[in-house]
């Protein structure tokens, strides 16, 4: 497994009541990574150097380039003589050979969302209505949320990255990913379940960013019928979350919540 610092220091002059003091500063690391499929490359993604692995499955899955996990047959995590990061994967022949037919030039921006999409088709998915899911209380939800804030060790440290939590009603959290970018960290959770061989019907993710049309669209792909975001949620990810039968919290709190889509879950 690649392992690779999450932050670096950097010299830094910091102000303070009119007084400069030269110090140094602890900033979250941000790399080019290229994900490749049987050598064959399809995206460059800025993203936090770590947990590559789990950031390759859950991108793989939740961009429905397989259809199931089954359909991922290896991952590896690598870094090249010149010094890039690349995730190698391989996935079923015949899935292959359709991303193949649908390839697109995704190479953008950290957290691009629907960058290098050809036709609206492509990045208008619209994945199948959710089943009945998980429900929570608001007392329980609200615990998850003064949880998470202390289960962000990189966001401690330099106050820039985003985090995504995989929780499971009467559990609490099980597991946590964070990244500069908020696709990232939610693939990256995603990641991890499928890695722990997680049950997607079984519990909900909280975000610590806005909902955004394509975390939605992610989160409804894999069958998740709860997603929570701390920030708003924008009107195009509402609607899909009504029409596809996913539990939308948006400003959530400590003592706080709104519900956007299908209230019924959280009670």
């Amino acid at each position: 497994m690649l392992k690779a610092p999450a932050s670096c220091e950097i010299a830094v002059e910091r102000w303070r009541d009119g007084v400069v003091e030269r110090t140094t500063d602890l900033v979250a690391d941000e790399q080019p990574v290229a994900l490749t499929y049987h050598g064959v490359p399809h995206v460059v993604m800025l993203a936090t150097p770590g947990d590559l692995e789990d950031l390759a499955v859950g991108f793989t899955l939740s961009e429905s380039i397989v259809a199931s996990p089954a359909e991922i047959r290896s991952v590896e995590a690598l870094r090249a003589e010149d010094g890039t990061l690349e995730v190698r994967i391989g996935i079923a022949r015949e899935r292959f050979s359709e991303l193949l037919r649908r390839q697109r030039n995704l190479t953008g921006r950290t957290g691009c969302g629907l960058c290098g999409a050809e036709t609206v088709e492509d990045a208008i998915r619209n994945p199948p209505p959710v089943g009945a899911g998980v429900t929570v209380s608001a007392r329980e939800l609200h615990a998850v949320l003064a949880e998470l804030r202390s289960r962000q060790p990189i966001n401690a440290e330099t106050g820039s990255v985003h985090a995504a939590a995989w929780v499971l009603p009467g559990r609490g959290i099980e597991l946590v990913r964070e990244d500069v970018g908020r696709h990232n960290a939610l693939d990256k959770a995603i990641g991890a379940v499928v890695r722990s061989q997680g049950d997607f019907g079984q519990g909900y993710f909280v975000v610590t960013s806005r909902a955004s049309y394509e975390m939605v669209q992610k989160t409804v792909t894999l069958g998740a019928t709860l997603l929570v975001a701390v920030s708003a949620p924008t009107a195009f990810a509402v609607r899909l979350a009504q029409a596809s039968g996913l539990t939308l919290v948006g400003f959530a709190r400590e003592h706080s919540h709104v519900v956007y889509a299908h209230p019924r879950r959280v009670t």
